[in-house]
């Protein structure tokens, strides 16, 4: 360790040993065991073959592990950010371009199928099963002991938060008479007081029920359960979709132990793991219901909510930032303050807020308040490889003997000391006032009275941006609790202090730094995952306690360009599990832009490639599709026609695959553009009815809303393809919403990995009964009405696709007649369909008469704004006809019968132009037809 060397190096370099001395990989190494040079050594005298141990000398290393990231563990009052090795930060800025390119995934909570569709976990809870219960103290936890005694389940209960070593032996005590084999922490189902009615004291006890026992119980069971390990199954009072809705986090320090609870899951990765969110309420005996059934089936998930007698989890949604500003105003009377000041990430960000507003700034952190004149700072700036060869020689006269790590522990501090100076310089430069706090976050009184300075300026705050923390990577067993107690409170205890410091000042926004740790959980980083999301929930609750306030919650990924990610193995690592490292340039804006142009409060996931992160945890993520689709078939109710299930995932939903033959299906070779046959835009309308409705048969497809047509999806060569739809659920008043996806794959000529294809997008909404569409007043064909024969010279479609018997003009755009005795739209013929495709169709060539007619170019559909499907066509009163109106900002269409019977109503339909004229020739029967309406 005092080589600088972090764990994931270590591993590396045993890699590397092990290949060259032929040593065989033992799955069962424990690299903690080997925390010194000598042992390492020792290692390969043991394992390799022919070689000879020499005789031991005096003067041996023994050197102590200790991780590089904590170079200063052992102070119980640290204050720092993430200790980095940086670039310099004065020298790069932001780029709004750069960061208008990072997607903003923002945390959403989704619906989950039903348990009866969902694979058992594997657990099972009987008369060989042993538990623990720690329990809450509204009675879920006694529900839950009784329910589980019923079934012959052994059932240690804890019903007295005691103090860690007494819970220990006491646990040591059961686990006496049999291994232990699972674990439902209970304690977050109890809500806890508002901050404002609390002490430090009790904002700290709190949290030891709630987060620190948790983590020594399930360090101390880390070895039982068998192959898979303990199973966990927590529980809190988020809300019942774990803070991810308009009301947002009811019992916000739930967020710790989901935060623990996610990151358990990676340690873990074989054992059941659910974090099990509930909303307020007095129901004991279902909620525990709830929780013996969560731990049956559904490996999938960890984030489990319930609401509305419906299961939730946590999923990405991609949305844009508004291009208006929405959030607070930046300017010189702005007033901000920032911890953690001295981190080089932050002095950056802090340079940025400064550029924008050149107002007053409150830095806080332990550093020393930054001394210009500082010879060492300035050296570092200048000369960073001159000034580690005088630290080492300094070390070197002063100890006796100099490492790299002293060096780097040394240099180190001079760059905290560089990056607050850069940030003081940098505010003055742009016109500010600067005051630095150089004040312990876990001092109450110091950060009270740095915040009772910030509130002098103006009686408010205007943003509050809390940088402040470290993180040590250990896995559990090896994570010590003042190790995890410095890593957690850094970050905890320091946002109680700063919002009991704040009192009750007008606080215009908060930006919280958490990490991808805090979303996903990470391997060894229990203790900051648990403060990560700790600080994402209390965020989500000032949507209700502070709803004058913009609250933003930012999981950053790992930065590249400055700050600690940059160093040693890291990006190598990272790269490895297709994550991509954050540029500098796009990272530094997006604190400025989330606070002026967003308005509402919320988490976002800052990254570009997540990699691993968003790998599912089952491979049909939980849901039961059955060997050969049989099962999928019978969930669909035989209502909707399956092709095959790949599963259900978190950030996918449900993923529904197909294969299309173009030689075979009228809708593919009567639908082709140069030959090619592609797939029509309403087929993937249709596509994307099915797939909604695929879990939730017995409803109505209400509206189809938001559609794009991104690429089209060409058969090339003829040959066949697989499409997969994708749909995410979440549910609006009564409605069940779908977000759906059309993907494409091709292996395109000297690439490896096959290119995927966003080619549709849209979203289906599903309700209880059919949407009422009114009549329409038609118009009836006029004597100059173009024929199919003047349609079809124009348009590429095959018979199947030739849906237009007549177009003429009418006020304000168009008419068109449906076509009588169609072929086939599919085959088998006899399969119906959810939607009314080719009426939907004919909406789209109806609308493209008039801008052909009108503009003399062709257009291939881009958007759809809404379209709703009614009624039976087969029992139309006569033929069927669209009614365009060409005003506005897009195409309205209605299809109806002769006696205003209504079956399409299409909104918001807009075209893209092909780049080539129609020839006049072709254009002039058009023309005609809508006369005075062109």
């Amino acid at each position: 360790a005092d080589l600088g060397i972090d764990t994931v190096k270590q591993a590396e370099t045993f890699a590397a040993i092990r290949d060259a001395y032929g040593i065989e990989r033992d799955d069962n190494l424990a690299l903690r065991d080997y925390p010194t040079l000598n042992d390492v050594i020792g290692f390969v005298y043991e394992r390799a073959e022919g070689l000879a141990a020499p005789a031991a000398e005096d003067d041996t290393l023994d050197v102590v592990s200790q991780t590089p990231d904590a170079p200063v563990v052992g102070q119980q009052t640290l204050d720092v950010a993430e200790p980095e090795v940086a670039a310099e930060p004065s020298l790069i800025t932001g780029d709004d371009a750069e960061a208008a390119r990072v997607p903003r995934r923002i945390p959403t909570a989704v619906l989950r199928p039903s348990l009866d569709h969902c694979v058992p976990t594997g657990v099972e809870l009987g008369e060989a099963t042993r538990v623990l219960v720690m329990l809450d103290h509204g009675g879920i936890g006694a529900a839950l002991v009784e329910r589980l005694e019923k079934r012959g389940v052994s059932v240690l209960a804890v019903d007295d938060a005691p103090e860690s070593q007494a819970l220990l032996e006491t646990v040591d005590a059961f686990a006496g008479e049999g291994e232990i084999d699972g674990v439902y922490w209970l304690p977050a189902l109890d809500v806890e007081p508002a901050i404002g009615e609390m002490d430090l004291a009790g904002w700290r006890e709190a949290l030891r029920q709630r987060i620190k026992l948790l983590y020594a119980t399930m360090r101390h069971l880390y070895g039982q359960g068998g192959e898979n390990g303990v199973f966990l199954v927590s529980a809190t009072r988020l809300g019942g979709r774990h803070g991810y809705d308009d009301a947002g986090a009811v019992a916000p320090m739930g967020g710790a132990v989901t935060g623990f609870t996610k990151a358990y899951k990676r340690e873990k990765p074989h054992a059941l793991v659910k974090a099990v969110d509930f909303p307020t309420g007095r129901k004991t005996a279902a909620y525990a219901d709830v929780l013996i059934d969560e731990t049956l089936r559904d490996p999938g998930a960890v984030e489990i909510g319930t609401f509305d007698d419906k299961r939730w989890t946590v999923s990405l949604v991609e949305q844009a930032l508004p291009a208006e500003p929405g959030g607070i105003q930046l300017g010189p009377d702005s007033v901000i303050v920032v911890t953690g000041a001295a981190g080089s990430i932050v002095s950056a960000i802090t340079a940025d807020l400064a550029r924008a507003s050149g107002g007053t700034f409150h830095l806080l952190d332990l550093v020393e308040t930054p001394d210009p004149n500082d010879p060492d700072v300035a050296a570092f700036g200048n000369d960073k490889d001159g000034l580690k060869r005088t630290l080492f020689e300094r070390i070197k006269e002063r100890d006796g003997r100099a490492t790299p790590a002293m060096v780097d522990k040394e240099l180190a501090g001079i760059e905290r000391r560089h990056a607050a100076l850069s940030a003081v310089q940098a505010i003055e430069a742009a016109g500010g006032t600067v005051h630095y706090h150089s004040v312990n976050l876990l001092d109450p009184d110091a950060v009270g009275a740095a915040m009772e300075a910030a509130r002098q300026t103006t009686g408010k705050i205007d943003l509050l941006l809390h940088a402040g923390g470290l993180e040590i990577s250990r896995l559990l067993p090896d994570k010590e609790p003042r190790e995890y107690d410095l890593v957690f409170d850094v970050k905890a205890d320091g946002w109680f202090n700063l919002l009991k410091g704040l009192g009750e000042a007008p606080l215009g926004a908060s930006v919280v730094f958490s990490s991808v740790a805090g979303r996903f959980g990470n391997n060894g980083q229990t203790d900051y995952s648990a403060a990560n999301d700790l600080l994402c929930k209390s965020t989500s609750s000032f949507k209700t306690s502070r709803p004058d306030t913009l609250g933003v919650a930012l999981d950053w990924t790992a930065w590249g360009d400055i700050g600690m990610a940059t160093r040693g193995s890291i990006p190598t690592v990272m790269k490895a599990a297709g994550i991509d490292m954050l540029p500098a340039a796009a990272g530094i804006p997006i604190v400025r832009r989330e606070v002026t142009l967003r308005d509402t409060t919320g988490e976002q996931v800052v990254g570009l490639r997540l990699g691993i992160l968003l790998e599912e945890f089952h491979p049909t993520g939980g849901l039961d599709v059955g060997g050969d689709g049989a099962v999928a078939r019978q969930l669909g109710g035989g209502k909707v026609e399956v092709h095959g299930v790949g599963g259900f995932g978190i950030y996918d939903g449900l993923a529904v695959t197909a294969e299309l033959n173009p030689v075979e299906q009228p809708f593919l070779f009567d639908h082709q553009i140069d030959g090619t046959p592609v797939l029509p835009g309403v087929m993937g309308m249709e596509a994307f009815a099915e797939t909604a409705r695929f879990l939730y048969p017995d409803l109505y497809v209400v509206a189809i809303e938001d559609v794009d047509f991104h690429a089209p999806f060409k058969f090339y060569r003829n040959e066949p393809r697989v499409l997969t739809i994708t749909a995410t659920f979440t549910a609006e008043d009564d409605e069940i919403v779908a977000r759906c996806r059309l993907i494409g794959e091709r292996t395109l000529v000297g690439q490896d990995e096959p290119q995927r294809t966003v080619h549709f997008t849209g979203t289906v909404r599903l309700g209880a009964a059919p949407p009422e569409l009114g009549p329409t007043e038609v118009s009836a064909p006029r004597d100059e009405a173009a024929g199919p024969e003047a349609i079809y010279e124009i348009y590429f479609h095959g018979p199947a696709y030739q849906v237009l018997s007549a177009a003429w003009g009418i006020d304000g755009g168009a008419a068109g007649q449906f076509a009588a005795d169609l072929p086939p739209n599919h085959l088998p013929a006899e399969r119906s369909t959810v939607t009314h495709p080719r009426l939907a169709e004919l909406a789209f060539q109806t609308s493209g008469i008039w801008e052909i007619g009108t503009t003399g170019t062709m257009a291939l559909p881009l958007r759809v704004g809404r379209v709703r499907f009614a009624g039976d066509p087969d029992a139309a009163s006569g033929p069927l006809i669209a009614m365009v109106d060409a005003g506005g900002g897009g195409f309205t269409v209605r299809v109806a019968d002769r006696q205003g019977a209504t079956f399409v109503v299409m909104e918001g339909y807009q075209t893209v132009s092909l780049p080539t004229q129609v020839p006049d020739t072709a254009v002039a029967p058009l023309r005609s037809a809508l006369g005075e309406h062109g």
